[in-house]
């Protein structure tokens, strides 16, 4: 196995046992991107000399004895909203063009002293606006999106331009991309990870998480960014992760309504094997009712859509045309929503908060898709289900993430397989807020019954 293709937690332990030098590490990640990179399009910028830079200074720190943390000498990409000292943060826009970052990101400051180094900004959804990231292309099937908003840090970790990498998720945008991708997504609790120096999309529906090969990775990863932070109010306390893989007495919800609604049928196969997979591991299904199924697209649209736009209030009456025509439409449609729409919306969460806390009172996990269909061919625009509904592709990709957003509740993307035209398929569970640690169980057992996974061929 080349040092570009091993985990996090396996390079760690080389780099740890010196068997694997950071150098090694991140030339061959940096070989990596100098041969696939042309096709993918992952990255805004490859911070090269600064990574090689980096890496020659953990080799020295562990000749010296003196590791900075668990993850020395790794090397990640950084979604491009998410601020570095000295590099720019384009939010992959023109709006942002000669952009240069003063000052760390708590979450960039957390990665950096615990050891790792960085490889590039990543190529986002304009200001992380949509689920397609028409800069990227699917690590699997350069025909086929990457999903989005944080298509390129999921590319890199499943093209293996990168060891882990840092997503943000509104309404899916870490886990939309990694099930298209086939890598392991992890959207926190709200609060969990704080969000100081990362560009906002929707302060009220805004998480940031890891992008990684394996759920072991990104508990790793989640380990070193958790904690409060009095520059983010809506920060928590931190909660160290747990690597159990006992799965006795777990009780998995399974939806009898919404989440296998309109839904592709290899996507349902897939996932529904899975669960199987999971009682077989001692977890026993649970049927659940989701709660206020009708209300959950328009208050998503309801808190996202206004908040973005107070957010671009002042660019887009003095820039709008350095805007992407979808964006702008969708900032301008911000301006026209009524007050009373985005009260509604507030409330309509404050409800289904409740509503999910006594349904998670039920049950430990969730499971269910993560994306109603595998990676859309690029350009497709909607999708037409056998009952004659048609839907925009965004739509489908945001409908069934978007309820672990407005409820602040965890959720985790894990591989589950592949559709007959070897697509990645993904599988979401969610638990009840700051059970990070138990998503992790139930995801880290799956994945030890389940073949290694191998990076994604050359594009």
């Amino acid at each position: 196995m080349r040092p570009y293709e091993m985990s996090l937690a396996s390079a760690a332990s080389e780099i740890r046992s010196r068997r694997l030098s950071p150098v090694e590490l991140v030339d061959s990640v940096l070989g990596r991107v100098a041969e696939v990179e042309a096709g993918l399009g992952a990255y805004v910028a490859v911070t090269a000399d600064r990574a090689r830079q980096a890496a020659r200074a953990a080799e020295r720190a562990l000749a010296e004895g003196r590791p900075h943390g668990p993850l020395h000498g790794i090397p990640m990409g950084l979604k491009d909203l998410i601020d570095v000292a000295g590099v720019a943060t384009t939010a992959s826009s023109r709006v942002r063009a000669g952009h240069r970052a003063h000052a760390d990101s708590t979450v960039a400051a957390r990665l950096r002293e615990a050891g790792a180094v960085l490889v590039g900004k990543t190529h986002t959804h304009e200001f992380a606006y949509g689920l397609t990231t028409p800069q990227t292309r699917n690590a699997r099937d350069p025909r086929r999106v990457a999903g989005g908003s944080s298509g390129g840090s999921a590319v890199a970790v499943a093209a293996g331009t990168a060891t882990f990498a840092l997503g943000t998720d509104t309404g899916g945008s870490i886990r939309v991309p990694a099930a298209l991708n086939g890598v392991v997504g992890l959207k926190p609790t709200f609060g969990l990870v704080p969000r100081h120096g990362v560009t906002s999309l929707s302060w009220s529906l805004d998480h940031v998480g890891p992008v990684t090969r394996t759920v072991e990775d990104a508990g790793l990863v989640l380990a070193a960014l958790t904690g409060p932070d009095p520059r983010d109010p809506a920060a928590l306390p931190g909660a160290a992760p747990a690597d159990a893989t006992d799965l006795t007495g777990v009780r998995v919800g399974v939806p009898v309504n919404y989440y296998f609604e309109h839904v592709d049928p290899e996507e349902e196969t897939a996932v529904r094997r899975a669960i199987g997979k999971l009682e077989e591991l001692g977890a026993p299904p649970v049927e659940v009712e989701i709660p206020m199924t009708r209300y959950i697209q328009a208050t998503q649209w309801g808190l996202m859509v206004p908040e973005a736009t107070a957010y671009h209030e002042r660019t887009l009456r003095t820039v709008p045309d350095l805007y992407q025509d979808d964006v702008r439409v969708l900032l301008e449609a911000g301006e026209l929503m009524p007050a009373g729409d985005y009260l509604r919306a507030q409330r309509s969460r404050t409800l289904m908060r409740r509503h999910w806390a006594s349904m998670l009172a039920e049950v430990d996990v969730i499971a269910a898709p993560t994306v109603p269909l595998p990676a859309a061919p690029v350009g497709q625009e909607t999708v037409t289900w056998p009952d004659g509904t048609v839907e925009s592709v965004s739509d489908a990709y945001v409908r069934l993430s978007a309820p672990a957003n407005i409820t602040g509740v965890p959720s985790l993307t894990v591989p589950v397989g592949h559709s007959r035209a070897g697509l990645p398929i993904g599988m979401q569970l969610l638990a009840r807020p700051l059970a990070e640690a138990l998503l992790l169980r139930v995801g880290h057992a799956y994945e030890a019954a389940r073949p290694a996974r191998e990076p994604a061929p050359a594009a």
